[in-house]
This record gives structure tokens, C-alpha cells and sequence, in this order.
């Protein structure tokens, strides 16, 4: 379940619709309680990112809270093994650039970043395949994370590469593939950035593969202390994890989440320039 973890917090975010006012601000603002969301539509293209989330930073990322809603009838793999990451920070880079310059990124999979269907403009977009790559390499180890690639046909299929031993003491490789089917974008009056995003992830490496469908809501804010020493931008996020109809618990839990992961992240500068502003 450290795959949930990255999972939980990887930028391959697309172009949303406005969701109904309120709604994902709301939901934030009432964990535990958790429903559904209602107001998100079909992920087409990339997400834009404000302008002063652009640049490359270090990012802290804090599991503070965990939740089972159905729990002791219905509870996930692993949920009580991830109470051991509550309160224990982890750190990796992240990155956010200018979409015309994204050909000049060196992308962390071999085949070259494609930009079919991404416009020519100077928007501000994450770096995708840069940003899993770290993430997953941090939670998991270098050595157990050999790639992150994004589909050059659509910035909304994500494939993270994984190392493992099989049985006979050869190396197997492993897949965790995330596709993003629907997405939900936010602004509050408060001036917080906050983003939905629902994804199927499935995990391929075992005689069974493991499937999933996972909700992220983060809600981001630019702070105005700029210094190397303090968080430049902060942000909540929670994670909700439903059954897939594949598994036997599904119609029990319906529509309702059978996990929830809270997180707090904080991103301090590394580029000069971003401290400079």
C-alpha cells in the first residue's frame, strides 16, 4: 500500500471543469465526513497551474490523519500497516514550468515527452514524469522505482516502472498504471487553488491484478514569506480510495470511501528566482 502513497500525491493532473462553488472546498473543510464527488467531468488536456506555482521546489509531504469510514466490515489492504507514516515527513522535488518549454525537459523515461494535443502557450503545467519519479523514489527507494512514464498520447495514463525479486530470484518487473478519468478545478475567495482529480490505478505483477478507483482533493496557497527557510506554498490534501466493481465488498460500500488519507504539504523554493519574487 506505499503505492497508494504515491499515488495519493503524484502531479499528473488534467484540465478540469469549475466545480459546483464551494463544493471541494467544503469537502475539505468537513474531513472526515466524506461523499462522493458529484461535480467533476470527463480530464481533457493539461491542467494549468497558477503562475506562482512555477519553478522547481522541495516539497514536504506529511500523512497527519487516516480514516476508515467502514471499518471493521470493510477495511483496505495495508490500511493499519500506513499508520506507521503517520507524523514521518518525506521530501522530494517537484517541478512546474511553462508549457512551451516543456520539449527542453529531460523527460525520466526513455521515449521523449510528447506534445500531441498540448498547446504552444507559455501556461504553467507540471512536470509529470519528473515530479512521479521523485515521489515514488522517495517512498519507495531508488532501487525499487526504474521508471515513471507518461503515455506520449495522453497526459492522463501514468505508468510507474517497479523492481521486484520473483520467487525463482530473478528481476520482475512490476507496473502500477493510473489513468485519470475525471477532474475538478476551484478558486476560493481566500485565494486558494484546489484541485479534484479521480483515477482507476491498476497494480500488474501478481498472478491478480489489484484495482482501484482513488479521489484527490488538494487545496494549494501561496504564503507570503519568501525565504529558503519557510514553505512558499502550502496545501491540504485528502485522498479517498472506493472498491472497484471487480471486488466482492463493492456493492456493501456503494459510493462510499473505504479509506482516507489526510496529508499536509509544504513546498520551499529551490529556484533563485522564485525567492527573489
Amino acid at each position: 500500500m506505499k503505492l497508494l502513497i504515491i499515488i495519493c500525491m503524484i502531479f499528473l493532473s488534467v484540465f478540469c471543469s469549475d466545480a459546483t462553488a464551494g463544493e471541494l472546498n467544503q469537502k475539505l473543510n468537513n474531513f472526515p465526513e466524506w461523499q462522493k464527488l458529484t461535480s467533476v467531468k470527463p480530464a481533457v488536456g493539461d491542467l494549468i497551474y497558477p503562475e506562482w506555482m512555477k519553478g522547481e521546489w522541495e516539497v514536504k509531504s506529511t500523512l497527519i490523519d487516516l480514516f476508515a469510514p467502514l471499518a471493521p466490515d470493510i477495511v483496505t489492504p495495508g490500511f493499519e500497516s500506513n499508520r506507521q507514516y503517520l507524523n514521518q515527513p518525506i521530501s522530494f522535488k517537484v517541478r512546474f514550468v511553462n508549457q512551451s518549454k516543456v520539449k527542453n525537459l529531460t523527460p525520466s523515461y526513455r521515449t521523449p515527452l510528447s506534445f500531441t494535443r498540448r498547446g504552444e502557450g507559455g501556461e504553467v503545467i507540471a512536470d509529470r514524469a519528473y515530479n512521479g519519479l521523485n515521489l515514488a523514489r522517495a517512498v519507495l527507494g531508488e532501487e525499487a522505482v526504474k521508471a515513471v512514464k507518461v503515455d506520449p498520447d495522453s497526459p492522463n495514463r501514468q505508468i510507474t516502472f517497479l523492481r521486484s525479486e520473483c520467487t525463482q530470484r530473478i528481476n520482475c518487473d512490476r507496473q502500477l498504471v493510473s489513468i485519470v478519468k475525471n477532474r475538478a478545478i476551484e478558486n476560493t475567495d481566500d485565494g486558494k487553488f484546489i484541485t479534484a482529480e479521480v483515477f482507476e490505478q491498476l497494480f500488474k505483477g501478481s498472478s491478480v491484478p489489484y484495482i482501484n478507483t482513488v479521489e484527490s482533493t488538494t487545496a494549494y496557497k501561496q504564503l507570503s514569506q519568501a525565504s529558503a527557510l519557510n514553505p512558499i506554498i502550502e496545501a491540504n490534501q485528502v485522498t479517498a480510495v472506493y472498491l472497484s466493481s471487480q471486488d466482492p465488498n463493492y456493492f456493501k460500500a456503494v459510493n462510499q470511501p473505504v479509506a482516507l488519507y489526510k496529508y499536509r504539504l509544504e513546498f520551499f523554493p529551490i529556484d533563485k528566482k522564485i525567492m527573489a519574487n
